[in-house]
């Protein structure tokens, strides 16, 4: 199945020198739309519906920030997606594939494809800022950084607890100290920024990583 890609800038679900990036064509009927800056790159291609697929890697934003809504019957041969990837931790297998009300059948099954030959596990999702993992996992993980700082317990127990009660290969302090916690804050912020709520609302040590980023020169 040949693809072809337009790159935007480094891409967090396939890093330079990745095999998806090197095994893409010149020309090809599914174009996918890689960097930070793809949803905007969308408009300068002229005949989208002359593409069997296109795919616009999405980051904390959503398709229909680029494709625009309407009536709730929005979709067309466009699709969103993200390869779940925690901080700085290498990309996961997870594929989130989003989809709008109306999205063409065909072109999900053609994208469901196309990563599954890739060798990667695809979800599909609606068009929900967080899709689903950063929905599920970012309050959780807001909620074991609020109880380190009530100390109910001491980071190794808090995660030796988890890690032995539910199963967990890695506690989460440890998780997120290892991946980054700044990269945490600017998840949870983006989603804050959407759904409001404790929930969502970056834990302070993330927001003090954020701060000591800043300080130390680095960009969110």
């Amino acid at each position: 199945m040949q693809y072809s890609v337009i790159s935007t800038g480094t891409s967090r679900s396939f890093p330079e020198g990745s095999a998806f990036l090197a095994s893409a064509s010149d020309d090809a009927d599914i174009q996918v739309l890689v960097g930070p800056d793809a949803g905007a790159r969308l408009a300068d291609i002229p005949d989208t519906d002359s593409k069997a697929v296109i795919l616009v890697e999405l980051y904390t934003d959503t398709l229909g920030g680029h494709t625009g809504e309407s009536r709730g019957e929005e979709g067309s041969n466009v699709l969103g997606f993200s390869r779940f990837r925690l901080g700085e931790d290498a990309p996961s297998d997870l594929v989130e594939l989003v989809r709008q009300p109306n999205s063409d059948e065909s072109a999900i099954r053609t994208a469901v494809t196309l990563f599954e030959n890739a060798g990667l596990d695809v979800a599909v999702c609606g068009d929900f800022a967080g899709r689903i993992i950063d929905q599920l996992v970012r309050p959780y993980y807001n909620e074991a950084l609020r109880r380190l700082d009530e100390r109910l317990a001491s980071a190794d127990d808090l995660d030796l607890t988890l890690k032995l009660g539910l199963g967990y290969p890695e506690g989460p302090i440890s998780l997120l100290e290892r991946s980054g916690l700044e990269h945490h804050y600017e998840v949870t912020r983006a989603l804050f920024e959407v759904y409001g709520g404790r929930a969502y609302a970056p834990a302070r040590r993330a927001v003090a990583a954020h701060q000591r980023r800043q300080r130390d020169g680095g960009t969110t």
